[in-house]
Order: C-alpha cells, then structure tokens, then sequence
C-alpha cells in the first residue's frame, strides 16, 4: 500500500530511484517568479517554459483551475504544473489558495503516476505563497493520490 512521507530536503532534486513527479501548485494568471517554481527553475527549465505556453494558449487547452500538465524534465523526472491559486496574492476574496482546484488537480494527476509507474515528491503544496494549510491540503493527497496507489513524499525545504 502507497503512503506519505515526509523528509527535510530540496524536493526539485529527488535523490530516489525510479520515475517520479515533482508535483506543485501554479496560479492561473501565467505569473512564474516567486516561490517554490524558482528553485524549481533554477534546476529545470522546462516546466516554466511549458506553463507560459500553456497560459499563452489558454483559450484552445484546457488551462484553468484544477488542470493538470505534466513535463518532462530528465529521463525519470516529470514535473506536475497544477493550476490551483486563483490569482498571486491575498485580496479582499481571501488567499490565492482554491482548495477545489487542489482536490481536482491530484485526481487528474494519479492517472499519470500510474501510466507512468511513479511516485510523487511534493513542497506542502497550496500552503507557502497560495495562504492554504497543509491540515485542508493533506487530506486531499492522501484521497486522491496515497489512496489510489501512488506513493508520496513530502519535503520541507531546509
């Protein structure tokens, strides 16, 4: 049976054998500059350049809250750009975070891992500049992703 783990490390590097998917939550927006996606950057150019085409081409793809697009970024690396903050910052509607969008987005994302025969390694997703909490976000990994056969790992930055 998959389960959740939680480590201390860098989650853009994954030091495990095997296909995995390096899972986080972008905005709707087409906005890429703070956070998690610049180490993830730094390390990997493809899921950035990927999501600005994506949000580019919005009208005629599918992007949008709760949508999922995974690239590929090594041999056995994939990254998992999820769409789950409406917006970039905290405003009169609250925090970025759309718990919805981040119960829709693993859903979608599970079918991948299991084509793929992969794990996830993951930051606290929708929790750092999204505003969410990881007690309203971990359910919905553990329902959509542990539950269904994919392993988790979840890392908190040093």
């Amino acid at each position: 049976m998959a389960e959740t783990g939680y480590v201390r490390g860098d989650a853009t590097v994954p030091p495990v054998k095997g296909v995995k998917v390096i899972a986080h939550v972008c905005n709707d927006t087409g906005g890429w500059g703070k956070g998690f996606v610049l180490a993830l950057s730094r390390r990997r150019p493809e899921p950035e350049a990927a999501y600005r085409a994506w949000h580019r081409d919005r009208a005629a793809n599918g992007f949008g809250l709760g949508a999922v697009r995974l690239v590929q970024a090594g041999r056995y690396v994939w990254v998992a750009n999820m769409i789950g903050r409406r917006g970039v910052r905290t405003g009169s509607k609250g925090v970025p975070v759309r718990y919805e969008a981040i119960d829709t987005a693993p859903d979608r994302l599970a079918g991948h891992t299991r084509e793929l025969g992969a794990s996830v390694r993951m930051p606290r997703v929708g929790c750092g500049l999204a505003g969410g909490t990881w007690s309203r976000v971990e359910p919905l990994v553990e329902e959509r992703l542990v539950r269904r056969g994919t392993p988790v790992t979840v890392y908190d930055h040093d």
